[in-house]
């Protein structure tokens, strides 16, 4: 079992950057991978970022890539979405996920077993 509680979104202007942190319980965090997962207002949930549990292997949604960076830190039980040159496009829910998919740190859902509550990032133009 994994619980998982986003932090660090708010508003920003276009431009702008923020670093999100998804702090997990469990002592077996080190074993999964972990997703960054968004949805805004009418659309359906998208995939953002992933993270393998070593970390060694990162996979990005071709609209954030170049601008986003997942990392995590596993003595810290914590994975974070440090995010760049944000513009209004990127104004969504920001969801943090677990996988226990062995070596899985991909863009489908399903594989994702666990779900923080999410957090509002908020990007003006």
């Amino acid at each position: 079992q994994v619980q998982l509680v986003e932090s660090g979104g708010g508003l920003v202007q276009a431009g702008g950057s923020l670093t999100l942190s998804c702090a997990a319980s469990g002592r077996t965090f080190s074993r999964y991978g972990m997703g960054w997962f968004r949805q805004a207002p009418g659309n359906k949930r998208e995939f953002a970022a992933g993270i393998s549990w070593s970390g060694y292997r990162t996979t990005y949604a071709d609209s954030v890539k170049g601008r986003f960076t997942i990392s995590r830190d596993n003595g810290k039980n914590t994975v974070y979405l440090q995010m760049n040159s944000l513009k209004p496009e990127d104004t969504a829910v920001y969801y943090c996920a677990a996988t226990s998919a062995l070596g899985y740190n991909g863009p489908v859902e399903d594989e994702y077993r666990y779900w923080g509550q999410g957090t509002q990032v908020t990007v003006s133009s």
